[in-house]
């Protein structure tokens, strides 16, 4: 056993509504001590931000171009981490000098894993400089320099939650985040590890309610609720070439789109891109070593009941149950945050991060740059 470090990992994905923070304590191996968690969501201004980002990432070609807006954008998001970790911080009575480390994320603007190109926006030495805090970051980026997909990284920390899911829940079990993509986790009798992107989660009916409302998200399900299942749409993106191909590959934001505004109705849309978001981890979980016999969910797919009445619903015609993480004891909010606390530990102790059953990299391998105060 290494020794036990308190971290605070940050976590803002690829639905761009906010950042998570949680505060681990761990060796990075089996000691995971769960401390306060706590969410910041994004002014209407900075998600803004962050979609332009987005378009002017396109034309990146290296990992350390910055076009355009791009490099104000980076400081933008790094200055608000800064100010959530401070807020964090004073909420929790905590100070600087007792944290050893932040890992950081950052913000994805571009994921190319068949070019070998992952860029996450994020300066680690400026948030370094203004948290006073040791930070991890860009942990994606060794793991395609060495053969990988650069996701998911989260496997090597569910294993490590695998390891206290209650007796009364069946296994083998399958841990699955459903953030703007979804991805799963498989864990082995054996410790054995197989994780993919399974599909989108969240991100095509936030895309698709935002276009029409104007809102962020489907708040509680209720527009999906209202809706019925367009079963061509879905046998439409059942089609994609993601789902049948022999290698599994991780996602970007622009690989699956939203249905053409009017091909269905508001609620009908919505309602459809709920059971996709089910249908797409079952679909993707037939390449796993195992039938799951239990879905852990955790991430912003779970607070929204019409996705998990559809997952669950078609779960069970294969024999397995959902449940949502808080079922089993842990935080489904924080887990994404709680990871990169857990991985950032494991990159100062020159951990692997990520493995052949998880990004397809050639051997395990660490990853992460590590900033100084």
């Amino acid at each position: 056993m290494g020794e036990i470090r308190t971290a605070i990992g940050l976590m803002s994905g690829t639905s761009m509504d906010g950042i998570d923070i949680a505060l681990l304590r761990t060796d990075g191996e089996a000691v995971v001590d769960h401390g306060p968690s706590q969410y910041f969501p994004y002014d209407q201004q900075l998600r803004e931000t962050w979609k332009r980002a987005l378009i002017t990432a396109k034309a990146i070609q290296q990992r350390g171009e910055r076009p355009g807006d791009l490099a104000d954008a980076e400081r933008k998001l790094t200055l608000a981490h800064a100010a959530a970790v401070k807020s964090f911080l004073h909420r929790h009575r905590l100070s600087a000098q007792d944290i050893d480390v932040i890992g950081f994320h950052g913000q994805t603007v571009l994921h190319r894993p068949d070019d070998a190109l992952t860029v996450q926006i994020g300066d680690g030495p400026l948030l370094a400089e203004e948290t006073g805090i040791d930070v991890v970051y860009d942990m994606r980026a060794n793991d395609m320099v060495h053969g990988g997909q650069g996701a998911p990284l989260i496997p090597i920390y569910h294993a490590a939650l695998a390891a206290n899911l209650p007796q009364q829940f069946e296994t083998p079990a399958v841990f699955v985040n459903i953030g703007g993509i979804s991805n799963l986790t498989f864990v082995g009798a054996d410790g054995a590890l197989a994780a993919f992107d399974s599909g989108p989660g969240n991100m095509l009916i936030d895309q698709w309610i935002e276009v029409h409302t104007g809102a962020a998200y489907d708040k509680g399900g209720a527009t999906a609720a209202k809706g019925a299942v367009a079963p061509a749409l879905v046998a439409g993106y059942m089609e994609s070439p993601f789902f049948s191909a022999n290698i599994r590959r991780s996602l970007d934001r622009s690989d699956f789109l939203p249905p053409a505004k009017g091909e269905v109705s508001l609620e009908d849309g919505a309602r459809t891109l709920a059971h996709l978001t089910g249908a797409a981890i079952l679909k993707s979980a037939s390449y796993l070593p195992e039938a799951a016999k239990t879905y852990v969910v955790c991430g912003g797919g779970r607070l929204n009941p019409v996705i998990m009445r559809e997952f669950t619903d078609q779960a069970q015609t294969r024999g397995a149950g959902v449940i949502a993480a808080e079922a089993a004891g842990f935080d489904g909010g924080a887990m994404e945050a709680e990871a990169w606390a857990y991985l950032a530990v494991r990159s100062l102790r020159g951990l692997p991060l990520t493995y052949p059953g998880t990004t397809g990299v050639k051997e395990p391998v660490t990853g992460g740059v590590l900033a100084k105060a």
